[in-house]
């Protein structure tokens, strides 16, 4: 336990930060996975719809550096790759 006030401080920030975070990377594997349930199912014009939500939330996670930059590219460009496919066949 931290014994000086500005580090208590800092624990602080860290648990609220952690829990912020985790929440935040729960949310986008949640929007991933919806998306490649709809595709599971054929469903192209939800993935689409879901696709959107995934990238707005896959953005915002990276914007407050929960995700690395190349990660949330990487992970939005095959996403919509897999729903371009799916749309095409």
């Amino acid at each position: 336990m931290p014994n000086i006030a500005s580090a208590k401080k800092r624990a602080r920030q860290t648990i609220v930060r952690n829990e912020r975070n985790t929440a935040r990377t729960t949310a986008v594997r949640t929007a991933i996975k919806k998306v490649l349930i709809a595709l599971e199912g054929n469903d192209v014009d939800t993935a689409k719809l879901l696709l959107k939500d995934a990238e707005s939330k896959i953005m915002r996670a990276k914007s407050k550096d929960v995700l690395h930059h190349n990660t949330a590219m990487r992970k939005i460009s095959r996403l919509a790759k897999r729903v371009s496919k799916a749309a095409r066949a």
